[in-house]
């Protein structure tokens, strides 16, 4: 059988070995038929990708969500673009009112969404009525109304940060100072720590934060729930001249691997973001038609990094 493909392609096309792959190429039997049909499949669905090499796929991402992890996500979708061997644009939608967002989406040329935003019955109900294939990121919705799901989930997350925040303080008394809190995050953070009292504040303007602090001594540690100004948190402690036992956060940019390898961050919970929109794109393009191989889902675990194992920054 003619065809421009290595044996080593064909391999990770069908899931098979090279040895197998090179036995049907060349007739020299001893292999099932439905194996020789699973190399044939493969060769197939590898002329379908070449033929659309040409094709641009334009993927859609509509978040609930910080402007900062917006930017995150925009910087770790274009960096594993860069490796798919298919062209995709992608297109981002930041938006309060994720559902009237799908809608709009869903009249546009579009192969596809990615879809980060709360799993409401207004969300899934407009996932339902859009025509391409869908992808939830960390929040999912139910199974029926997409076709994978990738990411961490936020309450676990949160809850994570609540037991770290627990062990570390041990069994020092103290309050605990939640930033930008809203959303699962917060309720599985609280869901861990019932008998401690939770203060709630906004990172984005340093004066309130530090009359919070001013107005609350017993305060002992932090849990950053959002992404970004964490810098800032750390300077309204410096300025009201107070310290803090333990500080979790999220994310690996450049302000918190910074922040944690001076020693003022104790502990990083981390999603890899690059690998879970890799997965979205590819389920993607997957369920097109322009790759083969299966569409799975792909929920990541959140990992938890110390000044001690901290990696280059992310974004």
């Amino acid at each position: 059988m003619k065809h421009p493909y290595r044996i080593r392609e064909i391999a990770a096309a069908s899931g098979l070995s090279q040895a197998t792959v090179d036995r049907v190429l060349h007739n020299r039997g001893g292999v099932r038929e439905s194996t020789v049909r699973q190399v044939h499949q493969a060769i197939a669905e590898l002329d379908r990708q070449q033929s659309q090499s040409g094709r641009t796929f334009v993927i859609d991402v509509v978040l609930r969500t910080s402007r900062r992890y917006a930017a995150a996500v925009r910087a770790a979708l274009d960096a594993e673009i860069a490796e798919i061997p298919v062209a995709v644009r992608p297109r981002l939608h930041l938006t309060d009112d994720p559902a009237q967002a799908l809608d709009r989406v869903g009249r546009s040329r579009s192969h596809g969404l990615i879809v980060l935003a709360p799993p409401s019955p207004e969300v899934a109900d407009a996932v339902a009525r859009l025509g391409v294939p869908v992808v939830t990121l960390n929040a999912d919705l139910p199974a029926g109304k997409r076709i994978a799901h990738v990411g961490v989930d936020d309450f676990d997350a949160g809850a994570t940060a609540g037991y770290l925040v627990e062990r570390l303080l041990a069994d020092r008394a103290g309050d605990l100072l939640v930033i930008n809190g809203r959303g699962e995050r917060e309720t599985g953070f609280r869901s861990v720590l019932p008998s401690r009292r939770l203060v709630t504040a906004d990172a984005e303007d340093t004066g309130p934060l530090r009359e919070i602090l001013a107005g609350n001594p017993s305060i002992r540690a932090v849990y950053s729930a959002g992404t970004g100004g964490n810098a800032g948190i750390v300077a309204a402690f410096a300025e009201e001249r107070r310290n803090y036992d333990v500080f979790v956060a999220h994310g690996l940019d450049e302000e918190n691997v910074t922040l944690l390898r001076a020693h003022r961050i104790s502990v990083v919970l981390h999603q890899d973001l690059r690998a879970d929109l890799r997965h979205a794109c590819l389920a993607i393009l997957r369920s097109q038609g322009a790759l083969p191989g299966p569409i799975r889902s792909h929920p990541s675990a959140v990992q938890v990094i110390t000044p001690f194992n901290v990696p280059p920054a992310e974004f």
